[in-house]
């Protein structure tokens, strides 16, 4: 296969028929851009899940991958719209903390603000920022155009607070961070972090809430179905999930719930 990748993240939905207009826009200017969605599934203008997701997803690309994300509650506001290279990818996407993950992992070696003019849609739209701006700026990145022509070079993004996971004695304190499609309350408590905890379950305590487990298991299949049960996921991090259903309907816990490790 030939051409650039292009990725596109959104929190447009999966049925939405804005992603099928900025793959037009993109495709008109470079019929051999090689266009592949991450996920429409961000939960609508949640820049921290948008955050996290890149983090998850930014290793497992090709070097040289462009990334488009358009999560963007501020649309049409002063905030500004960014071309950031994180690593050995760029990053196009509104600057309002939705690289701030990405940044912490490693800081970005160029960010310019997306401002020419001759780059963008003839028509810049108030609402569709991701059509008019960020698109045609990724297709002209794709045909090779140097960055720096996009705009003015910025020192730094905008960065989010993000709450530290504490580690004391017998307790490690954190939040759940996201919630995947299976419903899994995913933490943001890394596995490293619970190097201390026992391996016994019946030494060990996770707290969600008012919700209660005992032990950390290897796998879902350790525990009877529609048994609430701690496990380290995929992504490194520990999850909460009940055993054939969702945790999250199934225990109403949201993005931000407090979560304790205790032994």
């Amino acid at each position: 296969m030939s051409g650039p990748l292009i990725t596109l993240t959104t929190d447009f939905g999966g049925d939405s028929y804005y992603v099928g207009v900025m793959k037009g826009v993109i495709l008109s200017l470079n019929p051999a851009a090689r266009l592949v969605d991450v996920t429409h599934a961000i939960p609508p203008q949640d820049i921290r899940a948008a955050a996290w997701t890149l983090e998850e997803v930014a290793p497992y690309w090709p070097k040289g991958t462009i990334h488009v994300v358009v999560v963007d509650p501020g649309v049409g506001t002063e905030r500004r719209l960014v071309c950031a290279a994180i690593g050995d990818a760029w990053y196009l996407a509104p600057d309002n903390g939705v690289l701030s993950r990405l940044a912490m992992r490693r800081e970005p070696t160029t960010i310019v603000a997306l401002s020419a003019p001759e780059y963008r849609l003839p028509q810049v739209s108030h609402t569709f920022h991701g059509r008019d701006i960020l698109a045609p700026a990724a297709a002209h990145l794709s045909l090779g155009l140097d960055p720096r022509r996009l705009g003015p070079e910025v020192d730094r993004l905008v960065e989010f607070p993000w709450p530290e996971v504490s580690v004391m004695a017998g307790k490690i304190q954190g939040t759940i961070r996201s919630i995947d499609s299976f419903g899994n309350l995913v933490t943001d408590i890394a596995a490293d972090k619970l190097a201390d905890v026992p391996t016994d379950p019946e030494q060990v305590r996770v707290r969600c809430d008012e919700h209660e487990t005992q032990g950390l298991f290897k796998t879902y299949g350790d525990q009877p179905p529609m048994t609430l049960v701690a496990i380290i996921g995929s992504s490194g991090y520990l999850e909460l999930a009940i055993v054939g259903d969702s945790a999250a309907m199934m225990l109403g816990v949201r993005a931000g719930a407090p979560v304790a490790v205790e032994w």
